[in-house]
């Protein structure tokens, strides 16, 4: 069987690495990995990594993708995002590139949705509620009218919260991941620091991402639009809170008033049927495993 290269931008992020990691384990065999550091904004030194590539696959993953930076510098996260995907998409077609590009944007770009509108389907309209939502929104759109005049194949997939090993402490599990195994370590008082926990999350297991991302690749179709997600709605108290029991520690929740995020949305759910009916993928990981998934991860730390 002859493997498929595939060509990761933002190689050593959070994503990218565990897509080399999940691909040694389950695909080695069919796929051949190139993860990029090269700057997207690099249009040259892009453009001659992927010709010496020649890939059949693109993920585009690299993105300024922290809610909080994007608030601190939204300039930085419109050029990493907007004109960062503009470059790629420049690149790929100076190469000549005739495989399948998957556009990895967000489910925050759908914004403040109303309860009606749950679960949130790929026809809601865009509401980008930060600079980070806001600048995908504008890639998406780049990348969707490219799609109707370039010689290959652009799925765009609208990403909603994954979680699992090797995730950042700036987003909210593994933050409450990494302040329990301090408790453990007795490293610090048994209070947890919160925001608001009560809001609710749609959460996949970054494994099952990887697979979607892969199966759009494969078998997405061109020019249009799919929800990555569970379909689920998790209230992100609970969760804690069961995290909380996996540790078998008494330990109390205070609210930490500036880990509060203005124009919060409360409740998110994703529809995910277009993306399962198109490609056949299916969420495997349970909340269960990957809540343990997370806890292991910091106490390997």
């Amino acid at each position: 069987m002859t493997q498929k290269r595939v060509f990761l931008t933002g190689g050593g992020g959070f994503v990218a690495t565990r897509m080399i990691d999940h691909l040694d384990r389950c695909a080695a065999d069919a796929y051949q990995i190139h993860a990029s550091t090269t700057d997207i904004l690099a249009g040259g030194a892009l453009e001659a990594e992927l010709r010496m590539c020649k890939p059949d696959i693109v993920l585009h993953l690299a993105a300024q993708s922290h809610v909080p930076t994007a608030f601190r510098q939204p300039e930085l996260t419109a050029q990493v995002n907007f004109d960062g995907t503009r470059q790629v998409l420049t690149a790929l077609d100076r190469i000549g590139f005739a495989g399948a590009l998957v556009f990895v944007g967000s489910g925050d770009m759908y914004g403040l949705a109303p309860a009606s509108c749950l679960p949130i389907a790929e026809t809601q309209p865009l509401r980008p509620r930060n600079p980070y939502s806001a600048s995908k929104a504008a890639a998406e759109a780049w990348c969707m009218q490219h799609s109707l005049h370039c010689g290959y194949r652009i799925v765009m997939a609208r990403a909603f919260n994954h979680i699992g090993r090797g995730q950042s402490a700036q987003f909210v599990l593994p933050a409450m991941a990494e302040q329990l195994v301090a408790i453990e370590r007795g490293q610090r008082p048994p209070v947890l620091e919160a925001g608001d926990l009560d809001v609710t999350r749609d959460f996949t297991n970054v494994s099952d991402v990887l697979d979607a991302y892969l199966a759009l690749a494969e078998k997405g179709a061109g020019g249009e639009v799919y929800n990555v997600c569970s379909g689920v709605e998790y209230r992100v108290r609970d969760l804690v809170e069961q995290m909380i029991a996996l540790t078998g520690l008494p330990v109390a929740i205070t609210h930490d008033p500036a880990r509060f995020r203005r124009a919060e949305q409360a409740r998110v759910v994703g529809d995910n049927r277009k993306l399962c009916a198109d490609t056949g993928w299916a969420p495997r990981v349970s909340m269960a495993d990957s809540l343990r998934e997370i806890l292991d991860d910091w106490r390997a730390r």
